[in-house]
This record gives structure tokens, C-alpha cells and sequence, in this order.
């Protein structure tokens, strides 16, 4: 008797699961909004960058003055092309929980239930709304809220990352001197974007990591 050694049950399950969900039509009482976030160093210029020229891009001194860091938080629903962005000064659970709070009353408030496409860190959880607001409140969100898990090591699978490396490469990869610049020059991103409709066309569907993918599931051949 032999099995595949890289095969992972819960791998596996966790997978079909978020591959499942991106197959489902669209219902926007029960949107699928895919979330995750990214740590940001606030740098101001020491000296003002010297202006585009024709022909010659921006010039800036290579000296910054560090002032700091932030987190930015991203919620991206693919099906509607819809997404938002919120800034907050850490990464705790508090924060967590106020970016959900954020989706619910915010970005959706008149859904049914949100399901959250994210990773398994260890903020992530229902019970960071319960370490931050009264019961009451905690319940309220957590009745609104359906988390689907990515596999560990398998945070590819959520398309939010897709929708913050395109921030990372348009918006993020200048210098930032605060907070509210940072938040400012991502919110007018995602306003672009979304009167774009721009989306991801999810081609991976659970048949194909059954077969691209066959070595991480058990085999039971004798």
C-alpha cells in the first residue's frame, strides 16, 4: 500500500471550498468579496522631486524620511468589478474588526449575508469582533458575515492578491509621507477602477486542481 506524502486533507478541503465559491452566479444579496491587506511604510520626500520633463520621467533624491508605517485593507468582489480600500494605523484584530464592520455597514449594507474569501492569519477570525466590540454588536456582524478560508500556503487562491498587485504596481510603489495620502491616493484607484468594471476572469475551476493539482490529494491504491 503507498500514498502521495505531499497529500493534505485539509488543503484540500479548504481549496474546493474557495474554488466552489467563484463558480457560483452572481447574487448581490450574498456578494463574494475577497479581502486582504498589506502593510505600508510611510515615506516622505526630503527634498521635492524634480518634475516630469518630455522625454524624462520623475526624478526623486534618494533621501526619505521615514515617518512610520500603516496597514492598508482591500475588498475586491470579482463578479460585480466592485472594490474598496480602507487604511488603518495597525494590523490587530481591533483593526480586523473594524475593516469588517467596514464591509458590512459600509460597502454592503443592504446584503443578506457577505461571504469573505481570506487567509488563515491569526487576526482573521470571528473572534477578533467579539475582542473589539460588545456582544450585541459582535453578533450583529457575525451574522453577516460567512468566512471561506484559503489554504494555508495556498493565499494565491484568494483574488484579492490579484487586485493589490495591480495597487502595488500603479498606486503603492510611491512614496507615501502619511496615512491619509495613502488612503487617498487608494480610494481614487479604486474609484477608477470601478467605473471601469475592471474584474478577474478566474479560469481555475475545481476540475482542473483535481487533475493539475492530483498530487496533493490522498490515493487509496493498494
Amino acid at each position: 500500500m503507498w500514498c502521495i506524502p505531499e497529500a493534505d486533507p485539509a488543503f484540500i478541503a479548504n481549496m474546493e471550498d474557495v474554488l466552489d465559491l467563484y463558480e457560483e452566479p452572481y447574487d448581490p444579496k450574498r456578494p463574494v468579496v475577497c479581502f486582504d491587506e498589506t502593510p505600508r511604510q510611510l515615506v516622505a520626500e526630503k527634498r521635492l522631486p524634480l518634475p516630469v520633463l518630455p522625454g524624462q520621467a520623475q526624478r526623486y533624491d534618494y533621501e526619505y524620511r521615514r515617518n512610520g508605517t500603516c496597514n492598508l485593507f482591500v475588498f475586491f468582489e470579482p463578479l460585480a468589478g466592485r472594490r474598496g480600500v480602507l487604511a488603518r494605523e495597525r494590523r490587530t484584530m481591533q483593526d480586523f474588526a473594524f475593516a469588517m464592520r467596514h464591509l458590512v455597514d459600509e460597502l454592503y449594507p443592504r446584503a443578506e449575508v457577505i461571504r469573505v474569501v481570506l487567509d488563515q492569519l491569526n487576526t482573521h477570525t470571528r473572534a477578533a469582533l467579539y475582542a473589539t466590540f460588545l456582544a450585541q454588536e459582535a453578533r450583529r456582524l457575525c451574522k453577516k458575515l460567512e468566512f471561506h478560508y484559503t489554504p494555508r500556503h495556498g493565499s494565491w487562491l484568494n483574488m484579492a492578491e490579484i487586485e493589490l498587485s495591480v495597487f502595488e504596481r500603479v498606486c503603492l510603489c510611491r512614496r507615501m509621507p502619511d496615512q491619509e495620502t495613502l488612503e487617498h491616493e487608494a480610494e481614487a484607484l479604486a474609484d477608477e477602477r470601478n467605473r471601469n468594471h475592471a474584474t478577474v476572469r478566474w479560469q481555475f475551476r475545481t476540475a482542473n486542481a483535481r487533475i493539475k493539482l492530483r498530487s496533493l490529494y490522498p490515493s487509496f491504491l493498494c
